[in-house]
């Protein structure tokens, strides 16, 4: 099964430096590029545990298992616009994304989780993944 990870469940693994354990289980895992963006802003903002993720991220790495993809489309973009406000920009297009093609979501934000439930999106975080 094809995976899409929102920034929350990134981070617990790449906070107690088992981001590895992403690839072993799923082998890619996509984020969007909105939760690209948010990975930069923490680091930015000093969360040094992202530190590595670019080493691992394809296009950025040629070899990278952690792969960027974008909204792609009128219905992704359209559903990533119906999406309520509460949810970030990372959350909302990572829902839409694997609602469109069928991805299993990783979150653990549970205004995601109640939304992509809602909308029949596979949904699994941390505690699932682990």
């Amino acid at each position: 099964m094809t995976v899409i990870s929102n920034t929350t469940v990134l981070s617990n693994f790449a906070g107690i430096g088992v981001l590895e354990l992403l690839h072993q289980l799923y082998g890619h895992v996509y984020l969007s590029t909105d939760v690209y963006q948010e990975v930069q802003r923490g680091l930015e903002e000093g969360y040094s545990f992202y530190a590595g993720i670019d080493g691992v991220t394809h296009p950025i790495e040629a070899t990278g298992w952690l792969r960027l993809t974008t909204l792609n489309g009128p219905a992704e973009l359209e559903l990533f616009s119906a999406l309520p406000a509460p949810l970030h920009a990372g959350e909302a297009s990572s829902l839409a994304i694997a609602q469109k093609r069928r991805w299993l979501f990783l979150t653990d934000d549970k205004a995601a989780r109640k939304f992509a439930r809602q909308r029949g999106v596979a949904v699994s975080g941390t505690l699932g993944v682990s």
